[in-house]
């Protein structure tokens, strides 16, 4: 195994924070890129090295040759591609290997091969998992389109061939319905991803959304660390997330996380990734996609698992073996991740700009912050509106779901609109206590629309504390 020297990370944010965590934990020297929008942000802060990539606030994080030129020409070992901007572009490893530098993560094959939704489905077909009725391939027509779904059966969903994130997905419940969005469809992928190509998938009504975490070393070892459920989301965009589900009985789990060790292998998969489910009413699974970089929701796995998967990436990239054998994977309690978002949730999760005026995160046992912000951070409006992740675990759910309760009561963000008040309706939910959720879950109450606001009990310290700065003349 060759130890790195160095690592850049080509991201920013809580995931640039989460990566130069885990290289410190191995010795490994990071650097940091930014834009002059981020020259105050904290991976700026925390790694060894941080050099500014632009012009503007986002193109400097897509420039795959400026960012590679600078990890040579800082001699850096390896590239740590986080999530978004380039984790899933081919182009990225493919260039990192002419040049010599080590892509955390697959290969450019593995990435093109399985960001393909219609390809990564036909290949899931030929090895024996579960997928979805739909379309064959693309389908390039309203008329193809109405065709394919009376064979299949309404309700369908158009979804984005190269999509991702819940962009480009219409659900149609009748031929009127998928004329009207067939084109929207098309128009929002070729926005998002530079590919019209749209196909055609039976839609699965209030299903789960559950997902298998895989690693895979470069000798051909396989392991899976058992389940997430994202269920609870809004527009297809995850919102909370727990491990292990609550839905899945141990054969399934078996089942599920063997199929997500023959997709791994199906794809020559290498690093860490995950493998997409939705899970029916009647507990069938059916392969959706696989991501093939780290997730959002990994600290969740990470609890209940006691496996360090950001460490895992970086020392399966410099070529260490799995030690940790599948029979040696186990899941205790439970972990909820709250994905804390600059929005506000009474106008339609409408971003939050602005400065951070009062911050304070929870604490105490079982409660871990993956964070982004301080106060008098100000939040800029070029990227995603994510600027934190509570994530809480406990013994039983009943007892991490009260923990996720006191957290967010705790969470104090001032200055801008944040989704913290939602997600404590949320926990709050009986529903969500008693485990009664699947995807469905928060289109279906409307009091979660026009809930009302607790009195937050940091405004009166807020207060207190400008008194007595009054009256010393602090």
């Amino acid at each position: 195994m060759k130890r790195f020297k160095k690592v850049l990370i080509a991201n920013r944010g809580e995931i640039a924070s989460r990566v130069i965590r885990a290289c410190k934990e191995l010795g490994i020297k990071t650097v940091a890129i930014y834009s002059e929008a981020d020259s105050q942000a904290l991976h700026v802060k925390k790694a060894d090295e941080s050099y500014l990539v632009g012009p503007g606030p986002i193109s400097g994080y897509l420039n795959i040759n400026r960012i590679v030129d600078l990890a040579i020409n800082t001699g850096a070992d390896a590239i740590h591609p986080g999530y978004g901007f380039l984790s899933e572009n081919p182009k990225f490893p493919e260039v990192c290997e002419k040049r010599g530098i080590i892509f955390i993560g697959p290969s450019s094959k593995t990435i093109a091969m399985m960001g393909d939704k219609i390809e990564s489905k036909k290949l899931m077909r030929s090895v024996g998992v579960p997928v979805v009725e739909g379309s064959e391939g693309g389908v390039g027509s309203e008329e193809e389109a109405v065709l394919t779904a009376n064979k299949i059966g309404y309700p369908v969903m158009i979804k984005a061939s190269a999509g991702g994130g819940g962009k480009g997905i219409r659900i149609c419940f009748n031929d009127a319905e998928l004329i009207k969005n067939f084109s929207l469809s098309r128009s929002e992928a070729e926005k998002a991803f530079g590919n019209p190509e749209v196909f055609i998938e039976k839609y699965i009504e209030k299903p789960h959304h559950i997902e298998f975490q895989v690693l895979a070393d470069n000798y051909g070892n396989i392991i899976h660390l058992g389940e997430r459920d994202c269920s609870i989301q809004r527009r297809h965009q995850k919102l909370i997330e727990i491990a292990p589900s609550l839905i899945l009985n141990d054969e399934l789990r078996k089942r599920m996380g063997e199929s997500s060790i023959k997709a791994a292998k199906a794809c020559n998969y290498r690093n860490a990734g995950t493998i997409e489910y939705i899970v029916d009413k009647n507990l069938n699974y059916y392969f959706m996609e696989m991501n093939t970089r780290i997730q959002v929701e990994h600290p969740v796995t990470e609890i209940v698992t006691g496996v360090d998967i950001v460490g895992e990436q970086i020392q399966i990239a410099m070529g260490k073996e799995l030690d940790i054998k599948q029979e040696e994977v186990s899941m205790r309690g439970y972990a909820i991740e709250c994905r804390i978002n600059a929005e506000n949730p009474r106008k339609n999760f409408i971003p939050s700009t602005g400065k951070i005026t009062a911050y304070y995160s929870p604490g105490g046992i079982g409660v871990r912050i993956d964070g982004a912000v301080y106060k008098d951070y100000v939040i800029q409006p070029f990227y995603d509106s994510m600027i934190a992740k509570l994530t809480v675990s406990g013994r039983t759910w009943e007892e991490t779901v009260r923990r996720a309760q006191r957290a967010l009561d705790e969470y104090v963000v001032k200055g801008i609109k944040s989704t913290i008040p939602f997600q404590l309706k949320i926990v709050q939910d009986e529903d969500f206590l008693k485990g009664n959720f699947d995807t469905h879950f928060i289109d279906e109450r409307l009091y979660l629309r026009d809930y009302k606001l607790q009195k937050d009990p940091f405004d009166k310290i807020l207060a207190i504390s400008a008194a007595i700065s009054a009256y010393y003349g602090i």
